[in-house]
Order: C-alpha cells, then structure tokens, then sequence
C-alpha cells in the first residue's frame, strides 16, 4: 500500500520547482519525507548475550506526519482525560461559509486567531447571561480545516461543561435548553463579520487578485444576511467520547495512511466517506501528485499556531477553580501526570510483541550505540531494522 511519505518522496521536488510555496510547506513536506529514516538518526537495543540487535530510527514529530503523531494524540488525550469534569457535557460545531474560503488561503494564521477569539468571545458573553448560566464554564475548542474529501472547510469544534462555576458554586443552566441555536449563530456570524470587515478596511488582510476592498466589503453584506453552519449536539452524559473525537485533530494532519489506496508518478487515489451518503459509503478522489500535496498542505498550521485550545475552567491557568468545580463532583485535584513513554505505547498496541526482551533468551534488551542524525544504516552485519 501507498504511504505519504512516499508520495512526498517521489513528487515534492516537481511540486516545489514549479510554485511558490510557504516556508512553513517546506518544512512540513522536509520533515515528513526523512521520519523514521537513519536521516533523523535513532538509537540500538541489544541483548547484553549479542542474540539480537534492533534499530530504532528517530519519529519526525512533525505535526501534520500521519506516521508517528499516534502517541502524542494519546498524551494529549492522558492530560485532558486527568483535567475533564465528571458532569455532563455539550458538543457545539462553528462553521465558517465556503465564500470565505480565498480569504482563509490568503490569511489562514490571521483569521484562525480570529475564529478562535470570536467562538470564544460568544460563548463567554452568553454564558455569563444569567438569562442562561450565569456563570463560568470550561470548553475546549479544537481548529479542523478539511473536510472529508480534504477540501478545505474551516471549522471549530467545541466542547463545553453543562453548567459552570460561580462564587465556588456549581450552577446548571436555566432552561432545558443549553443555549438557542439562533442567537449563536447571529452572534457568531455579527462578531466575525465585524472583526472581518474591520481587518479589511484597516488593510490587515490580504485580498485576492481580484477582489477590491469595495468588493471584499460587499461579500461580507452578503454573508450578513445569510444563514451560517452553527450545531448544537445533543447533550453528552459525559465528555470523554467528545474529547476523543477532538484528540484526532490534535496531531496526525488529514489523512492516514490507511485511506492511500494507489499511488504513482501520474496520480494518487485516496478513500473517504461523503457526508451526503451519511458517512457509510466510501468514495475515492483521484489527483495528480502535485495536487494531492497541495491540498494536503493547505492544512498544515503555521508554525506556533495552536489548534486546540482550552478556556474558561480549562484553561491551564484556571486550575485552582477547576479543582473547587471537581470536589463538586467528588473528583480529585488535578494531579501531573507522567508522559506516557513510546515503550509502554507499543506495548500498550502490541502486548504480546515482546519487542523489548530477546526473542533467543527473553532477556531484556539494553539501549546501546546511538545512531547520529544525517547518517546512513549500521552495517549489515546487525539485523534487519524495527522502525519505531
């Protein structure tokens, strides 16, 4: 089966020769290609007998790489899970419309911090509305760009805590509806197009080739008076299912390996399941190598950016609040916990691999020579390498 490390191997250099692409590309398609590669370098377990020798090549650790960012979604997924509250949870999705799409290509950084202050700025103003909570809740809020098929489709998903803490009093909302659909949305769409529109008159944003700023402004009228994409889900008994589901955005980039279906010099076939077939059918997308890359890429965040955030009682600098709320609900002060190490990840994925004792002796192996990055393979005579 094909893999995009494959693909970026074969057809990057053609891609980059014949655009202009941002550094932030470069370095994604760099780190990607050379990932668990002697070129990142990596270190050799040995049995102290001299039975057996593996080599363990370095993980890129790049974002947006499919292949190695498993653990780090599962460490993210650890420290969330040690920080959730055990009531119950609501799961909100914003969506930006596809009109503002040449207007995100051109300033994905700046109109993500934009999305992200604006979602956070309407769920603050009303829950502290006593007319709702009254109150200061904790939600996470995770960036996603792409859409199945990988087009690009921003949006950010959100989970947040049925209720919220005040004077070190836990209260629920007033009605037996969480917030109403409709004023969300007209305040999510109102803020955004304002902040849009003042960032285009201030000549903050970039516009495309042939958009004027007269044109720009028009577009937003437009959008003013349309209906835009806000979901309330139903109510989460907890939010551990929801968190989950946000951990997939956390690293790992578009796409898995697992979805590559064919992959050559001309053309590359991906598998993905079509909202309108309700997510069951699978389709397959065929593009030319160059293509495929771009639309991958147009995915990858700037560097610094993050695409999950926490806020409210989340928030990293809440956390004595945090704990008043968990003693609400009989749960233990937040407590550090220790990184998961990718030893116990791969026995965790692969209990009965024994890959770290000798499979002559069953004694364990030992960490010896380290491999320097930007080397070739050890030699020949050491076994065939584990990549890891």
């Amino acid at each position: 089966m094909p893999t995009l490390q494959e693909i970026f191997r074969r057809s990057y250099h053609t891609l980059a020769e014949s655009r202009t692409l941002p550094p932030h590309f470069h370095r994604a398609a760099h780190q990607l290609t050379r990932c668990r590669t002697a070129a990142l370098g990596g270190h050799i377990q040995a049995c102290p007998g001299g039975h057996v020798e593996r080599v363990w090549y370095n993980s890129c650790r790049h974002r947006s790489c499919p292949q190695c960012n498993r653990i780090q979604i599962d460490r993210w997924l650890e420290r969330q899970r040690a920080r959730l509250l055990g009531c119950a949870h609501h799961h909100l999705i914003f969506t930006l419309p596809h009109d503002l799409n040449p207007l995100w290509m051109l300033n994905s950084a700046h109109l993500m911090q934009h999305l992200f202050h604006t979602v956070r700025d309407v769920l603050m103003e009303l829950l502290a509305d006593p007319k709702y909570l009254g109150a200061e809740p904790g939600f996470l809020l995770a960036l996603h760009t792409w859409g199945r098929s990988l087009a690009l489709h921003p949006h950010i998903h959100c989970l947040i805590t049925d209720g919220g803490l005040l004077d070190e009093q836990w209260r629920m909302p007033r009605g037996s509806c969480f917030l109403p659909a409709r004023v969300v949305m007209a305040k999510f769409r109102g803020k955004f197009l304002a902040g849009l529109r003042r960032d285009i008159l201030q000549g903050k944003l970039k516009l495309p080739r042939d958009t004027s700023t007269e044109r720009a402004c028009s577009l937003l009228n437009r959008l003013g008076r349309k209906k835009w994409n806000v979901r309330l889900c139903e109510r989460y008994a907890h939010g551990e299912g929801v968190v989950r589901y946000l951990a997939r955005y956390v690293r790992g980039g578009p796409l898995n390996n697992s979805q590559l279906t064919a992959a050559d010099e001309k053309k590359v076939t991906y598998r993905y399941f079509a909202h309108a077939d309700g997510g069951t059918q699978p389709r397959h997308m065929t593009l030319a190598p160059g293509a495929f890359m771009r639309r991958y890429l147009q995915h990858v965040p700037e560097p610094g950016r993050h695409t999950v955030r926490a806020y409210g009682l989340y928030a990293q600098r809440k956390t004595a609040a945090l704990n008043t709320a968990r003693a609400r609900f009989q749960q233990a002060p937040v407590a550090a916990t220790e990184p998961l190490t990718w030893q116990h990840y791969w026995q965790r994925l692969h209990p009965q691999a024994g890959v770290h004792s000798c499979p002559v002796c069953g004694v364990q192996l030992i960490s010896g020579r380290t491999i320097q990055p930007v080397r070739g393979p050890p030699p020949q005579s050491q076994r065939a390498p584990l990549h890891a």
